[in-house]
């Protein structure tokens, strides 16, 4: 249950990532805003069950190449060299992830 809150909050974490750069009235600073303090909220109650190094890198994974995916996909540049570095990254999110047992579990 814990990695579906540090899911939801990453997911989160780019939609108000990306919202940053193209939020411009009040009601959508508000809307960022709620997003950061939302996705937060799910990652602190994460972290009663994951070790907080952890959520937290896996977190910011998913911030990281998702909001680079919709730069990307809204026209923002690109290169080949990114794009490696990516997968380096989400590798090793992976492999933390992978090496990872909740509160409770055995190793």
């Amino acid at each position: 249950m814990a990695w579906i809150l540090v899911i939801i909050a990453g997911a989160l974490e780019i939609i108000w990532a990306s919202g940053l750069k193209y939020a411009s009235s009040t009601m959508e600073w508000i809307g960022v805003f709620a997003l950061i303090a939302i996705s937060f909220i799910l990652l602190i109650q994460a972290y009663k069950r994951i070790p907080v190094a952890i959520a937290y890198t896996v977190f910011v994974g998913i911030g990281t190449v998702g909001t680079y995916a919709i730069g990307v996909y809204l026209g923002e540049p690109y290169s080949f060299a990114q794009i490696l570095f990516l997968i380096i990254l989400l590798t090793g999110i992976v492999g933390m992830k992978l090496s990872t047992t909740e509160k409770g579990e055995a190793s």
